[in-house]
């Protein structure tokens, strides 16, 4: 038997609630705020019990993996499902329990919230023993009603939908609600439905002042091959910055909107009003609901900038060849410590909110999908590779100052007849030198597990950098020496971003 390889995406959908659903919508997430807290607290309990048995056969004298082995287990969803059906009440019945009104809510609201809390717990428990990369993960926490984002998830049996659109474009059916009215339109959710997808759920949550569905469905997978557009384009370097959003190898520079400096007199304003309020009053809870919109608003402009400049990267180029840029060390605090304090700690905060702001990490996330939805490779530079510095004709190192926003090279011609934008030379270089990774991985190598860099430590690092590995490609002298395939303009196009 054949078996069909399936992807899973979400289709987002913004939601015009009704009065009642608004209301209902508020009670389903409350009720998983509260499962995720009951699942929890058992663990912790359980948790507690196991290390007190533990530590009292180990003071016994029991053979520590023998204690271990006797020890109560932590308790994963079944068992907390199961424990919980037995004390829970029924308030229809009159029956009083832990939540006698679990009812009033669709039953998923429960499940999917018991199946998070076991999601948290494994990847604390992953991130203690080494098998889960990045950051540290801790130990989970409890959910506040006032400080967690309020979201619930619904299933339902996909050879029995109950989760639908509905009659037009404009509704879609969901378990408790009924016929829920939507922003936008559900037009390519319904194409997709048409191809063969199955919804598998949809998760509801509420961002600033809006409530939104993400319906998750599972597609079959098609293998996406370059468009004849695409091939004909060849390879794009794209150099990411603070100064310029993107500079792309080709000579295109694209502006960086720098939404957060537009935002920041309203959000300012915002959170100063926020400041004043006291704690518990009516007068906080509007002003942080205000507060609340200001960053959903920021977020979804920066949103649609990022996945704009994406999918134009990844629909008319057959390879995007970018950095390994190490954005959690970029935007590490300065401030050091009481005994050897940093300098110009504020020039280095608003350096990092300027680097966050440009969400270099986010456009990584969204390139590594979606080169395998349309087609395209995605390539990587080495983290270390002086992009900046390197002539990208002939390869001669140029020791550039930031100030320095043109390259002209020492050895040739190179930037002297025409004036080349630092970050275009940088698109270049990384268009030469970057290495294809197989499409859909997490090939990224992070912070915990990343080599280190290889330059000697102290001042300012200024010895060249040395690569991991050869990125000379077969037949090439040198890796710079190698073409781009693009034309190099002699006047900077700008590119404006259009949704």
């Amino acid at each position: 038997m054949t078996t069909v390889e399936h992807d899973l995406r979400a289709y987002r959908l913004a939601l015009d609630l009704t009065a009642e659903q608004t209301s209902a919508v508020r009670q389903h997430a409350g009720a998983a705020r509260w499962a995720f807290n009951h699942a929890l607290a058992a663990k912790l309990a359980a948790l507690d019990a196991r290390m007190s048995t533990i530590a009292a056969a180990t003071a016994a004298g029991a053979d520590p993996a023998a204690a271990r082995a006797s020890a109560p287990r932590i308790p994963t969803k079944p068992t907390i499902q199961k424990a919980l059906n037995q004390i829970k009440g029924d308030d229809r019945t009159g029956v009083d329990g832990l939540c006698p009104w679990w009812n009033s809510v669709s039953t998923y609201t429960f499940q999917s919230a018991f199946a998070d809390a076991d999601q948290a717990w494994s990847n604390w428990m992953n991130s203690l023993t080494g098998k889960r990369a990045g950051r540290r993960v801790g130990r989970p926490r409890f959910k506040s009603k006032r400080r967690s984002r309020d979201s619930f998830r619904i299933h339902h049996d996909v050879k029995n939908p109950t989760i639908r659109p509905d009659t037009g474009y404009r509704r879609i059916i969901v378990p408790r609600l009924g016929s829920v009215r939507v922003h936008n339109s559900t037009k390519r959710l319904r194409r997709a439905l048409d191809r063969g997808a199955v919804i598998q759920s949809v998760t509801i949550s509420r961002a600033g002042h809006r409530w939104y569905a993400a319906v998750l469905v599972k597609a079959p997978r098609t293998a996406a091959a370059p468009t004849t557009r695409q091939r004909a384009a060849g390879r794009i370097g794209v150099d990411l910055g603070v100064h310029h959003l993107a500079a792309l190898s080709d000579g295109t520079i694209i502006d960086n909107p720098r939404h957060h400096r537009h935002a920041r007199a309203r959000l300012t304003k915002a959170q100063r009003a926020l400041a004043r309020t006291q704690k518990g009053s009516n007068r906080r809870r509007r002003a942080a609901a205000t507060v609340g919109r200001r960053h959903h608003e920021l977020a979804e402009r920066r949103a649609t900038t990022t996945h704009t400049l994406t999918k134009q990267l990844t629909t008319r180029w057959a390879t995007v060849a970018i950095e390994d840029l190490n954005v959690a060390g970029m935007t590490r605090s300065a401030r050091g410590t009481i005994e050897a304090p940093g300098t110009n700690v504020a020039a280095k905060a608003g350096l990092n909110r300027a680097i966050l702001d440009a969400s270099f990490g986010e456009l990584r996330r969204q390139l590594n999908y979606k080169t395998d939805w349309y087609g395209s490779t995605l390539a990587v530079c080495d983290r270390w590779a002086p992009t900046s510095q390197l002539c990208a004709e002939c390869g001669e190192r140029a020791n550039l100052r930031l100030s320095q926003r043109t390259f002209r090279c020492p050895a040739c011609t190179y930037g002297h007849e025409t004036i080349v934008d630092r970050d275009v030379n940088a698109a270049r270089n990384i268009a030469a030198l970057a290495v294809a990774v197989a499409p859909g991985t997490e090939e990224t190598q992070t912070a915990r597990r990343a080599e280190p860099d290889p330059r000697p430590r102290g001042g300012n690092r200024s010895g060249p950098a040395v690569k991991r590995e050869d990125r000379t490609l077969p037949g090439a002298a040198t890796p710079v020496e190698q073409s781009t395939g693009h034309p190099k303009p002699a006047d900077q196009r700008s590119l404006p971003l259009v949704s």
